[in-house]
């Protein structure tokens, strides 16, 4: 019983310290994991309606969408859930969005006719008030805080 594990609902451990399990679901760590829930809906609304109906004029754009919308799924799962594996996951996964929105940003300028429709990425989300770009940052800096191993939120 004095182990700095704590158990979940199964009686499983969870990897996390005492009273660490909740922060998920309170202040910053919900609108984070609700920004990215949305933006699951959006960008995969959004790439299945343009692959749906307008492949042919941009695949490239509307394939990265898709993608997206699948990574923006991932980290909303990950994030939402408890333990060491979902923290991992969620860094994984909005490194890679990071990096996708910057990669698809820089190409998006250089080689527009790459994108002759806009992606969820296309000129670092400008399309979506530059949120894909910010998100990913306010996130990993957020999984820092909260990294496994550390004491105390702050």
């Amino acid at each position: 019983m004095g182990s700095s594990r704590s158990e979940g609902a199964t009686g499983r451990s969870t990897g996390e310290a005492p009273g660490r399990s909740q922060q998920k679901s309170r202040g910053p760590g919900m609108i984070i994991v609700a920004v990215y829930g949305l933006f699951s809906l959006s960008a995969g609304a959004r790439a299945l309606y343009q692959v749906l109906t307008k492949f042919d004029e941009a695949p490239l754009s509307f394939v990265l969408s898709a993608v997206a919308a699948i990574i923006y799924v991932v980290a909303t799962v990950s994030l939402a859930m408890r333990g060491r594996r979902a923290y991992w996951a969620a860094v994984w996964t909005i490194g890679i969005e990071l990096l996708g929105v910057l990669a698809v940003g820089v190409f998006s300028y250089l080689r527009p006719e790459l994108f002759p429709l806009a992606s969820v990425w296309s000129h670092f989300g400008s399309g979506y008030g530059y949120v894909p770009l910010v998100l990913p940052v306010i996130g990993l800096l957020w999984l820092y805080r909260r990294r496994p191993g550390r004491n105390s939120p702050r």
